[in-house]
């Protein structure tokens, strides 16, 4: 009994590694197939741009689905009756094998598939109405060119979309006033007329449903895209507002702002020592840590030029505290400083300059353009963080007269400021926070 209870672990950890085992195998043939349809996908469209790319891809499906479904008809056609049929399924197949030359047509040119689909549908469907008449709905299948030609072309190529919608426009009507029932070639039954009508319509009707998806989610997916570009350059309400007024400058008055400029000492010479890589790197992962904190304490990222960093409060939505949020993310800052270089071991340090009062901001440009601010402020915050001292942070009067009693601040004296003259400055150490737990009754 004993030997039998030693044997259940191993026994169990072998059924786990069986079942595991079991489900990869189950897997890989999947995994398999998926690579292959994405290989399949994508044949011949290698070399080419992004967007030529997305575009020859749904080409491929496209072809395929041709291939398919012309192959399908082929054998359906075959087992009802091939005499009868033959033209019809030799036609089929001749559509088959061309559907499935396409992908290797992109080496040629972008347009060569495109130009192969459309011609040979063109010719294939006025022939499949003249052998069985405008009873079976072949002829309906030219609506599916008209709307295909934008994706097959793509919508820059109007000169050549719009003569070949015409002339898709004009051959439905010419099989249709041609080949009445009584002049088809084959003499069908009407079960089997009303069979291939049904089957024209359903695939006319998916086939122009997917192109028109296909449009709309490359509109919606470029609207994502640059929404989501402009929302990295300018802040949110400013890209709302562009969104609703796009001619309209943008140009705002802020009275209760506070600006935040930040600057890593001896930056010109780290950078000498430590080469390109390395100071990239290292600049890369401070303006990270920089952006999660301007976020989490919901203020402005303004930009950043080389080693200076740029932030603001207030702007371009009124707050209530701007001075106190960037007065935190300033003592964050500095701990960020302090932490990578721990661990990274590099001796890096940071001068900072806060100042607050009215501004104004506003979008700068028509190309490149960004969200910028000016004024006073900004002047005084830029010349504070020139005049501060490594690791600390350097206040203006405003800055302290909003920020006692919540903050610790320590006198630097009156300096002379560069523009501005002479103003008495504080040094911000932290914040004063208080164990609220001390001040609650305890529980009788």
């Amino acid at each position: 009994m004993k030997g039998q209870q030693r044997k259940d672990p191993e026994n169990a950890s072998n059924g786990v590694l069986r079942s595991t085992l079991s489900r990869l195998r189950e897997l890989a043939p999947v995994r398999m197939i998926q690579r292959t349809l994405r290989s399949l996908a994508r044949a011949g469209t290698q070399g080419y741009p992004p967007d030529v790319r997305r575009r020859l891809v749904v080409m491929n499906l496209i072809a395929y689905l041709i291939a398919l479904t012309t192959f399908a008809y082929a054998v359906q056609n075959t087992f009802m009756d091939f005499d009868k049929f033959a033209p019809v399924i030799y036609l089929n197949l001749a559509l088959f094998f061309t559907a499935l030359s396409v992908p290797f047509s992109h080496r040629i040119s972008d347009l060569a598939g495109g130009l192969i689909i459309m011609i040979s549908e063109c010719i294939a469907l006025m022939w499949f109405t003249a052998y069985l008449g405008n009873q079976s709905g072949i002829h309906l299948q030219y609506f599916i060119a008209s709307a295909a030609t934008f994706v097959v072309f793509g919508v820059h190529r109007w000169k050549l979309i719009v003569p070949m919608v015409v002339i898709a426009i004009v051959l439905h009507l010419v099989a249709w006033f041609s080949f009445p029932p009584e002049a088809a070639l084959i003499k069908a039954p009407a079960s089997v007329l009303d069979d291939i009508y049904m089957q024209a319509a359903i695939t006319t009707g998916v086939l122009i449903a997917a192109t028109v998806y296909y449009a709309f989610s490359l509109t919606e997916a470029a609207k994502a895209e640059t929404d989501a570009l402009l929302r990295n350059i300018l802040p949110d309400s400013v890209v709302e507002r562009l969104k609703e007024s796009p001619g309209v400058a943008i140009a705002d008055s802020h009275d209760n702002a506070a600006i935040l400029f930040t600057d890593i000492s001896g930056f010109v010479a780290l950078a000498r020592q430590l080469g390109a890589e390395r100071i990239v790197a290292l600049l890369n992962e401070i303006v990270s840590e920089f952006d999660k904190l301007a976020e989490s304490h919901g203020v402005e990222k303004i930009k950043t030029i080389g080693d200076a960093y740029m932030a603001a409060a207030g702007i371009p939505d009124p707050v209530p505290d701007p001075t106190a949020r960037l007065a935190r993310l300033a003592i964050d800052m500095q701990q960020v400083i302090t932490r990578i270089c721990q661990t990274s071991g590099i001796d890096i340090s940071m001068r900072v300059g806060l100042a607050s009062g009215p501004v104004m901001a506003g979008v700068i440009g028509t190309r490149k353009f960004t969200y910028d601010v000016w004024g006073d402020t900004v002047n005084l915050a830029a010349r504070l963080e020139n005049r501060s001292e490594p690791g600390r942070i350097l206040v203006c009067p405003a800055c302290r007269e909003q920020l006692e009693p919540d903050f610790h601040l320590e006198s630097h004296g009156v300096i002379d400021i560069k523009g501005v003259g002479e103003r008495e400055t504080w040094f911000l150490l932290a914040e004063n926070l208080t164990d609220q737990r001390t001040s609650e009754p305890s529980a009788a």
